[in-house]
């Protein structure tokens, strides 16, 4: 069975950055993922699920209606460790390139007065958001890209070796 690409990432020495995590290749279509960290993986709290849910909708309203991004943004949504986000998109730039896109949308989670989308009408659970502690993980995000804007580890994925056994089988365990 082959192993997930994420799962070969190495968590124990991952930063919070912006990493292309899969490029797909659909016909002429090309396809990228990118693992939006904002978490070191079993090495600090997660975030919080009702400040994830909030900055799900705040964000995923920004991309989609951002004029340059808009009609690249297939996909925003959190990570089930909730260590971070996946944002799908349209093409095949390296991590670098999205940096100001992502910037912008987490420092413009500090103009939400409300959380778009989130009447019952249109949302799944809309008595669990914390626009306070959005903007709080939002925040202190955008300060550690500013912070770290050079540093190549924020946008390269460390990772982890899988041993392959002597009749040729990988080894799963870390």
């Amino acid at each position: 069975m082959d192993l997930i690409p994420s799962f070969s990432v190495d968590h124990t020495r991952i930063v919070p950055g912006i990493f292309t995590s899969r490029v797909d290749h659909m016909g002429e279509a090309v396809i990228t993922t990118y693992d939006v960290r904002l978490k070191r993986p079993n090495r600090e709290p997660v975030i919080d699920v009702a400040a994830m849910h909030s900055l799900e909708h705040v964000i995923a309203t920004y991309l989609r209606n951002h004029p340059q991004w808009k009609d690249e943004v297939i996909y925003w949504g959190p990570m089930g460790c909730l260590t971070g986000f996946y944002l799908i998109l349209k093409g095949g730039r390296p991590s670098r390139e999205i940096y100001d896109l992502l910037l912008g949308a987490f420092r413009s989670v500090q103009d939400w007065d409300s959380v778009p989308g989130s009447d019952p009408e249109n949302c799944g659970y809309c008595l669990m958001h914390n626009l306070g502690m959005a903007k709080w993980y939002a925040a202190e995000f955008a300060e550690y890209l500013v912070q770290h804007a050079e540093d190549p580890l924020i946008f390269e994925y460390p990772r982890t070796e899988r041993l392959i056994t002597g009749d040729g089988r990988d080894f799963y365990d870390s």
